[in-house]
């Protein structure tokens, strides 16, 4: 395996996150993947010159998710006794739904290759996806006598509906890029030399805008995601109390009347 299992590049706002481990199509076990992708999401998320990040994989796969053969290892999370079992999976591969869930500034998974199992599911726990078309997504899980231990299952519903979401789960069966868009599992497709190119686009827009603006809509839609109607709308109108008062705003405003192009600082 490669010495950095997780590359980050940042440049003009927009950090790119790309899972290294391509001889092994970039699972998340049986190597450092789990610790090394949480280290990057903390950067990424604590680092204010940063406004949208782009998650991918070296190809030829995005995440061929859990090494399978480690579960014939006796001493892997999947012969362990039940409880520590369990507590091996709050420990390590479920820290990276909330890591992603918990972020406030939007996240796109280029998909660039197939993506089954955690690998799928680790899609699913962006808010966007672009998919090449070598991509492929697999919810594979009872094929192998097992669950999505990893929330896919939170995820899948949310973003497909039961119904979508069921089929996946249900049948384990491999789905191709041209039915994924089909599904709206994806965004758009493109041609695989375009991903990047057009993931970074996509990136672009997102960081052109106000930065502080964008981390707050970011919260207020995953506020949306839970709350009933009033409390939203207090949530809602305190957000927008806030963001009256930025520099941002105020540019934002100088700048339409004077027909020119804003200068966004941040502040």
């Amino acid at each position: 395996m490669s010495k950095h299992p997780v590359l980050l590049e940042i440049s003009d706002r927009i950090a790119t996150v790309t899972l290294n481990d391509p001889q092994r199509r970039n699972p998340v076990t049986g190597n450092d993947m789990i610790a090394a992708l949480l280290e990057t999401f903390a950067k990424v998320q604590a680092d204010p010159q940063v406004s949208v990040m782009i998650l991918t994989g070296a190809d030829p796969a995005f995440c061929a998710g859990g090494d399978i053969k480690e579960m014939n290892d006796p001493d892997s999370v999947f012969r362990k006794e039940p409880l520590a079992a369990a507590q091996s999976y709050v420990d390590g591969v479920q820290r990276l739904p909330l890591a992603l869930y918990n972020m406030d500034i939007p996240t796109i998974a280029a998909v660039n290759g197939p993506a089954v199992g955690a690998g799928c599911d680790l899609t699913m726990m962006c808010d966007m996806r672009i998919a090449s078309a070598k991509a492929r997504f697999g919810e594979v899980f009872l094929n192998l006598g097992i669950i999505p231990g990893d929330a896919g299952s939170w995820f899948l519903l949310r973003r497909l509906g039961h119904q979508k979401a069921a089929d996946l789960t249900f049948s384990g069966r491999m789905v191709e890029a041209k039915e994924a868009l089909e599904l709206g599992m994806v965004l758009e497709l493109v041609p695989h030399e375009k991903l990047m190119e057009r993931a970074r686009e996509r990136a672009a827009v997102i960081a052109a805008k106000p930065p502080r603006a964008v981390r707050v809509a970011k919260r207020l839609m995953r506020n949306a995601e839970r709350m009933d109607l009033p409390d939203f709308l207090n949530s809602a109108a305190a957000y927008q109390a806030l963001m009256h008062q930025t520099e941002d705003h105020h540019e934002a405003v100088a700048a339409f009347v004077e027909k020119r192009k804003p200068n966004f600082t941040g502040r």
